[in-house]
């Protein structure tokens, strides 16, 4: 137990906290990053990412490494703990650890990300873990050669989809509109890969299982509400992310959605308060756009800590 006080405090070490990081960093910061996990976030999760500029592919946990290995390279200080709560106050904010840490702080950036969204239908979380899936490069090995339902229209889920066509015998991909969300090229891929069976127009509706695990899925499609049954070994579930903001201080904006609402420093409308990645409000969550935020945020709170001292209104608690 005890206090610690810090110019910066970064809450989550994914794309955005490990890159607010660097800048933090090399912006001459007393800095440290908190993340309860493995560094790296949902990105150190997909296979591969051939998105990020200036790499023309590699995989999500390597690119993770990169940008710890880079954080590190400066003395980032990181600590592995959970957050239990942040407390904005006049003269420095508070970030209280699981262990009893307080950690005073001129800024926060918050860089918490999101989780798997769930469909809340009936064999979902009774079947997690025995069936049902929200990764397909952590889970699609135990799948090699069976069938599975891969649920979703973004990115994520044709990426999976064409991930596990690579191990499975046959992907029915599932989609709720008419015509998927995510890129042309993954667009085009999925149709050109003989394993995927799209079913366009549909929706899960119950995740049937027996005494092994799953067994199959119903789909209802929504414009003629007629009820198919898949069978299948595997669901894999890609339908969006929600945003993890429950350690958002009380008065910090948030839309209705549950997104932190900043501006274009990353600053809520808290001072020194920062959110970043995908816990806030933005066009759209890409790694790139990730780690921009990082760096406008760190870049902003390195300003404001400036400030803050000269000010004289940041003063060492007792």
């Amino acid at each position: 137990m005890g206090t610690e006080l810090y110019d910066l405090v970064i809450v989550g070490g994914g794309p955005a906290g490990l890159s607010a990081g660097i800048y933090a960093m090399r912006a001459a910061l007393n800095t440290v990053l908190v993340e309860k996990g493995m560094p790296g976030g949902q990105v150190a999760l997909t296979k591969d990412v051939e998105n990020y500029p200036g790499i023309e592919a590699i995989g999500g946990f390597e690119l993770c490494e990169k940008f710890l290995n880079h954080a590190k390279g400066y003395g980032l200080e990181m600590r592995e703990a959970e957050v239990t709560s942040v407390a904005p106050g006049v003269d420095y904010h508070e970030v209280i650890l699981g262990d009893g840490t307080t950690l005073h702080t001129h800024a926060v950036i918050l860089a918490a990300g999101g989780t798997a969204r769930k469909l809340s239908i009936p064999g979902e979380t009774e079947n997690f873990g025995k069936g049902v899936s929200y990764c397909a490069t952590c889970d699609g090995f135990f799948f090699r050669n069976k069938t599975v339902v891969v649920i979703g229209g973004g990115d994520t889920a044709l990426e999976d989809a064409l991930y596990l066509s690579k191990i499975c015998a046959r992907v029915y991909l599932v989609h709720r509109r008419d015509e998927f969300r995510g890129s042309r090229i993954l667009q085009q891929r999925v149709c050109a890969e003989p394993r995927i069976t799209t079913v366009l127009n549909s929706v899960a509706t119950d995740i049937l299982a027996d005494a092994q695990g799953v067994t199959g899925v119903k789909l209802k499609n929504v414009q003629t509400n007629a009820v198919q049954q898949v069978d299948a070994d595997g669901v894999f579930i890609f339908v969006g992310f929600l945003p993890n903001n429950s350690l958002i201080p009380a008065g910090v904006k948030m839309n209705a959605t549950g997104y932190v609402v900043t501006d274009e420093k990353c600053e809520t409308n808290l001072p020194g308060i920062f959110a970043v990645g995908d816990l806030r409000q933005k066009y759209a969550n890409q790694i790139v756009l990730a780690a921009a935020d990082g760096c406008v945020a760190a870049l902003a709170a390195a300003h404001y800590v400036e400030g803050c001292k000269a000010a004289a209104v940041c003063q060492r608690p007792e």
